[in-house]
């Protein structure tokens, strides 16, 4: 069951709020506390606090916080994680493609949406900020699909919330730059100013609307579709139009690094990073459906 259009319009509420009283970078902060390994370091904690007067309990939330603590650098606990706790579509097939570029052929109306992924504040290498890995990740797909269909490719980013001032350029027109200079693909739109999920899908979907565009095929990572697609369905169904906007997901990434069996149960870089992202969007997932 996917969240209610009216959860979330009530977390872009508190967003707003929160921006407004000049409390947008405490977002977030929040978040970051109830991720791996902040729960589980709590627990030790509480564990070691309690041990003199129940020396057994304290004895058990220190093991169950060291296991817990273990089992989220797994990525055999991230696959498991994502494949119970997210409902990810497919990936678009060659089938799908080829159905794309024959509508688009067509004159039908599409537009790929490809969602930002973050910026590194300074890469020293190139002595100015640039595109976060996952970023370009999606960027990268976004390109390759654009160029098997011919539909043409908006990106949408501005500046996070925990991204202070202009330190930071906004996401989009630098995905625009490089997805040009670097890809030779010019980006056909830009949406610069959206801090999160929903705000993409809002400034995107009213941009899109403008442009007569009657199909978003959405690009982001399979761990984010499924908010990332609710927020854009949510959004076409309240912008007002008579035929709303239909959302198709292009989901990436769902693939991590083969390895042996026995060590996707061990701790890894990729486990780690892995479970914190799906954490995040089932945690999300909880709370919209409270």
């Amino acid at each position: 069951m996917m969240p209610s259009f009216r959860h979330a319009t009530m977390r872009a509420m508190i967003a707003d709020w929160l921006t407004s009283a000049g409390l947008g970078a405490l977002k977030p902060v929040l978040s970051a506390l109830v991720l791996p390994p902040v729960p589980f370091i709590a627990l030790a904690l509480v564990g070691a606090g309690v041990a003199r007067a129940r020396p057994r309990a304290g004895r058990w939330l220190v093991v169950l916080a060291c296991v817990g603590t273990w089992l989220c650098a797994c990525t055999g606990f991230a696959r498991w994680l994502e494949a119970a706790g997210l409902q990810e579509p497919t990936p678009l097939n060659a089938a799908a493609r080829a159905d794309l570029k024959a509508r688009e052929t067509a004159g039908q109306p599409l537009a790929i949406v490809v969602l930002g992924g973050g910026v590194d504040e300074t890469a020293p290498e190139y002595g100015r900020p640039n595109l976060g890995k996952e970023a370009y990740e999606r960027l990268r797909y976004a390109v390759w699909l654009g160029r098997q269909t011919g539909v043409p490719i908006l990106a949408s980013g501005g500046r996070g919330w925990g991204v202070p001032g202009a330190s930071i350029p906004p996401e989009a027109p630098l995905t625009a730059e490089l997805a040009r200079d670097e890809l030779g693909t010019p980006l056909r739109w830009t949406e610069g100013t959206s801090r999160d999920t929903h705000e993409n899908a809002v400034n995107s979907v009213a941009m899109l609307q403008a442009a007569g565009v009657r199909e978003i095929v959405l690009v982001t990572h399979g761990w984010h579709m499924p908010r990332a697609l609710h927020e854009f369905r949510a959004a076409a169904a309240a912008a007002g139009a008579s035929a709303p906007i239909r959302i198709t997901p292009a989901t990436l990434g769902q693939a991590l690094p083969e390895s042996a069996p026995i060590l996707r149960w061990m701790p890894s870089d990729a486990g780690f990073q892995r479970t914190r992202v799906v954490w995040h969007e089932v945690l999300g997932a909880l709370v919209d459906h409270r």
